[in-house]
């Protein structure tokens, strides 16, 4: 088994896979900035120096039932409605660069990113709005339109089967956020996420196991007046090698806020959510010409239970090109003159 070859190979692949744009009903919307499952299998693992791409696909379906309150702009900023359906198909594109000087001892790398999309969002009712009024009906939005710009940059470190990793990621508003309409890619304000990882990995078992954890800040969105509170999430992921190019296993995440949401237009309080899910993954490497190496990766998720957020699920598909890992190279034998 080429250990070093597939776990740097399929390691570069998963480092785009574990970063995407989110889709957004509106930040306020029982959506935050942080999309949970983001970060998969081998998160923490160092990959092979220079550029790589990566295209991920993603499909998410939300529903919330008529009992369930949200604040969403929708021509009203700061409005209540009572029940919401959404769906968003997005593709993100990715570039990233991974330095071969290290770096306080690690691998450092950084990711910037952007996504087309179609986002779709119905509601039930309108229930109050910011001065007080009352709209009845429903209402139905579709648009496609841009995500933010995303930025991620990493710090990476290895010892054998041991792995970690420290990250910030953040948003950089697109202009493309419109408080007048129910969809939305885009966010309307900044945001910024910090956190820290680990990847237990055996190359000669095919155990791995990886988990995330970090915090997301929101800033004030300035059309609707209101402010996410902080929030914390986890993402982790197991898998097993079944050969030494396809690995298989199951993904999940936790996620809670920790603050209160504030602000003028947050007429619910507090609205802290949660949610926690699961799903399968499957992956493949595939080789590739000129020193290059592709990987195909497919995984979803479903919540289990929710609070103050829409019920999800969401399917990934993932496609990565990147360098390499170079051949180690031969060995001579050893001769000796007496």
């Amino acid at each position: 088994m080429t250990g070093h070859i597939r776990k740097v190979g399929l390691a570069t692949a998963l480092a785009m896979a574990s970063f995407a744009a989110q889709p957004a009903l509106a930040d306020s919307a029982g959506v935050s900035f942080w999309l949970p499952g983001i970060f998969g299998s081998l998160a923490a693992v160092p990959v092979t120096p220079g550029w790589a791409y990566s295209t991920i696909y993603i499909h998410l379906q939300e529903k919330a039932g008529a009992g369930q309150n949200f604040v969403t702009s929708g021509g009203v900023p700061g409005s209540v409605t009572a029940g919401l359906n959404a769906h968003a198909d997005v593709l993100v594109m990715g570039i990233t660069y991974t330095s071969p000087m290290p770096v306080l001892g690690g691998q450092a790398g950084f990711t910037v990113l952007t996504a087309p999309g179609n986002i779709g969002v119905g509601i039930d009712a309108t229930l109050t709005g910011p001065r007080g009024n009352t709209i009845s009906g429903s209402a139905a939005d579709n648009r496609t339109t841009l995500t933010d710009v995303f930025y991620q940059g990493t710090l990476k470190w290895n010892q054998g089967v041991h792995n970690e990793m420290v990250y910030i990621t953040g948003n950089i508003p697109s202009g493309t956020y419109d408080s007048s309409r129910l969809a939305n890619l885009s966010f309307g304000f900044p945001a910024i996420d910090v956190g820290a990882g680990y990847t237990y990995l055996d190359v000669k078992t095919g155990h791995e196991f990886s988990v995330v954890g970090g915090l997301t800040y929101n800033f004030t969105n300035p059309f609707l007046q209101y402010q996410n509170g902080i929030d914390f999430h986890v993402d982790w992921a197991a898998s097993q090698f079944v050969s030494k190019n396809v690995h298989v296993g199951v993904a999940g995440y936790f996620f809670q806020q920790l603050t209160d949401d504030s602000g003028p237009g947050a007429k619910l309080g507090g609205f802290r959510g949660q949610a926690v899910g699961i799903g399968p993954q499957i992956g493949f490497m595939i080789p590739l010409s000129d020193g290059y190496q592709g990987y195909l990766n497919v995984r979803g998720y479903k919540d289990l239970e929710v609070e103050n957020r829409p019920k999800s699920w969401s399917t990934w598909v993932t496609f990565s090109v990147s360098q390499a890992a170079s051949a180690p190279a031969p060995t001579k034998p050893i001769v000796r003159k007496y």
